[in-house]
């Protein structure tokens, strides 16, 4: 008989747990490096982005103004790759054992402990890879613009970061900003297929993933 894909996606669609956390790796200090604190990356992000834009005015040729569009612009783009990571990476069709094994590394346990405050953010030593991936990228398709371009996209990922945390680790407020609290809420306990924007639900909206 063909084995379910279900059968491939251990703890995904088990209930979430609303307190503990689960060990994925044998090794402590794997498993250790797999944990942060929130403030460690974003610090990481904030600081480097700071940086950057130090840089890029002090050192390039670019003007005021390019400088600020290229900082928005890479912060909008950011919008749009942490949907795009969300939901054809995360959310990774587990075929096989071995794709179901990745997703649920990256993913899968945050929704079967979403509350786990030290697995709401990549671990230091994955994200300073995956920073000087993202940022060797950005200069080999856009020069020094990246110098511009590269903080506002960091800037994005940060703001990502404060708000999964915050609606995952403190109750809803009562104002306007509960919405942020319902929509990502609708994600993980109603259809995971659905909400992956979690700082914006603009790109929901725009490729018809949206739910209320």
């Amino acid at each position: 008989m063909q084995a379910k894909i279900d059968d491939f996606r251990p703890g995904y669609h088990a209930r979430p747990k609303n307190n503990g956390t689960k060990q994925l790796f044998d090794n402590p200090i794997l498993e250790a490096l797999s944990r942060t604190h929130i403030m460690v990356p974003i610090s990481m992000w904030l600081v480097s982005s700071a940086v950057l834009m130090w840089y890029a005015f002090t050192y390039t040729d670019m003007s005021n103004g390019a400088i600020g569009g290229l900082f928005v612009g890479g912060f909008f783009i950011f919008t749009l790759f942490e949907y795009i990571l969300h939901r054809f990476l995360y959310h990774l069709e587990p075929k096989t054992p071995q794709r179901a094994k990745i997703q649920y590394t990256f993913h899968g346990v945050h929704h079967e402990y979403p509350k786990d405050k030290t697995r709401l953010a990549m671990p230091p030593a994955l994200a300073i890879f995956m920073w000087l991936a993202f940022f060797g990228f950005f200069f080999l398709i856009m020069g020094e613009a990246s110098y511009a371009f590269f903080p506002g996209f960091l800037v994005g990922y940060s703001g990502y970061l404060a708000i999964h945390f915050i609606v995952h680790a403190y109750a809803p407020p009562k104002n306007f900003f509960k919405w942020l609290w319902i929509n990502h809420s609708i994600h993980h306990y109603k259809n995971e297929d659905s909400n992956y924007g979690v700082s914006s639900p603009l790109w929901d909206h725009i490729f018809g993933t949206y739910q209320k």
